[in-house]
């Protein structure tokens, strides 16, 4: 989970000697866990039209001896169409459509696995890369409305312990492109009737995959853009819809907030104390509790957007009614809510969710402050529901 808007100087990033994954778990020589924001040096995937502004896509159209204006009509297939065949392309001179398809509409993602719950209306899918990279995306339809959620990096450098994706080390940032796709596969599906409830639309779209999405943050803002923008220039989805997280990278967050962009910002704190959140999420020891939350605050007042606390709710780890209390005098007055999240156990861990009556008496104790608070639904757990258990369950090539 690199940010253009981190400095070298202001975290501890661990090298890349290589192009596998970084090493998860790693400590310092004063025992913090080491934080991977450079992401390892690998081999680029293709250009893609997803990739670049209409501006680019035309110069790229003129480049292959096109008229300009095939770019609009390119874009329009893709994103408006959702059309992937060269040969469905009929507005498109015939000795054009598989030139600029070949050029412009790689395929980027290729589906190892799909898994399937809530009667079909929850599906997870792990993809690979071109280089071999594997990442996942979840598709959820509820009655109201679709949500796409997805990756922004094949694995994580944040080291969090309790997350599947943080255990496996960060492999590589994601294209803006491979991002996009991963929404534009979810639309095909659900305009071709393939989830049940008939043909629909995506409505939401979450950066809650695998990834720290903010030290990703070129690719993630291009993604967004193009997720947002009008057809044919993008998918059209309004930026309301879009919920961008992170684990709390303060100067990618003030940058966020000056983007023009009405996303909703996620941020996964966890805990409410420095004592705990060092362990839980070892960004904490860049930056601490009260300076994110004043970056969240910021961000709220910028954008008029409200601000979502995420809380992973762990058995025994951070379930007390005190540290409800203490969440709840953080964020009681403020442009935010807090979403409560059943932890999602992975194999082996040590890890569990919290018992149904802590939960209970966590909510009452925010409630109580006035805080407005929800429970997430937990869709996906007989499904390896937690970002990373696929990934991590796959066989190597």
């Amino acid at each position: 989970m690199s940010s253009e808007s981190v400095s070298k100087e202001s975290v501890q990033t661990v090298p890349s000697t290589s192009s596998t994954s970084s090493s998860p778990n790693e400590v310092s020589a004063d025992g913090r866990p080491l934080l991977t924001f450079a992401a390892p040096r690998r081999a680029k995937p293709a250009r893609h039209l997803a990739d670049l502004s209409m501006a680019e896509r035309r110069d790229a159209v003129a480049e292959l001896g096109e008229k300009a204006f095939r770019a609009d009509q390119l874009s329009r297939h893709y994103f408006d169409r959702l059309t992937h065949d060269a040969a469905a392309m009929t507005d498109l001179p015939t000795a054009s459509r598989d030139r600029l398809a070949e050029a412009l509409l790689p395929s980027l993602l290729t589906p190892v696995r799909e898994i399937v719950c809530d009667g079909g209306t929850t599906r997870k899918t792990l993809w690979r890369l071109f280089d071999g990279a594997l990442v996942e995306s979840v598709l959820m339809r509820y009655p109201e409305r679709v949500t796409i959620c997805v990756s922004s990096q094949a694995g994580c450098g944040m080291n969090c312990p309790f997350c599947a994706t943080g255990q496996a080390g960060l492999t590589r940032n994601m294209s803006t492109a491979e991002i996009v796709e991963q929404v534009v596969a979810g639309a095909r599906a659900l305009a071709a009737g393939e989830v049940p409830g008939g043909p629909g639309r995506v409505s939401n779209i979450v950066f809650m995959g695998m990834g720290e999405p903010m030290a990703n943050y070129k690719a993630v803002i291009g993604a967004v853009r193009r997720m947002t923008d009008p057809s044919p220039h993008g998918l059209g989805i309004s930026a309301r819809g879009v919920t961008v997280s992170t684990v709390g990278l303060v100067p990618a967050i003030g940058k966020l907030a000056a983007e023009g962009l009405p996303v909703t910002l996620a941020l996964s704190l966890h805990a409410p104390d420095d004592e705990l959140r060092d362990t839980l999420v070892p960004v904490n020891t860049r930056w601490k509790v009260d300076e994110v939350l004043d970056a969240a605050w910021d961000y709220a007042r910028i954008t008029g957007r409200r601000v979502s606390i995420e809380y992973a709710l762990i058995k025994d780890v951070n379930d007390q009614e005190w540290r409800a209390d203490l969440l709840g005098r953080l964020v009681k007055n403020r442009l935010a809510h807090v979403n409560l999240i059943p932890l999602n156990p992975t194999p082996g861990s040590k890890w569990t969710a919290s018992r149904p009556e802590d939960e209970r008496a966590f909510v009452r104790r925010l409630e109580a402050h006035g805080v407005p608070v929800t429970v997430r639904d937990t869709r996906g757990r007989e499904i390896d529901g937690a970002c990373g258990q696929l990934a991590a369950a796959a066989p190597e090539e």
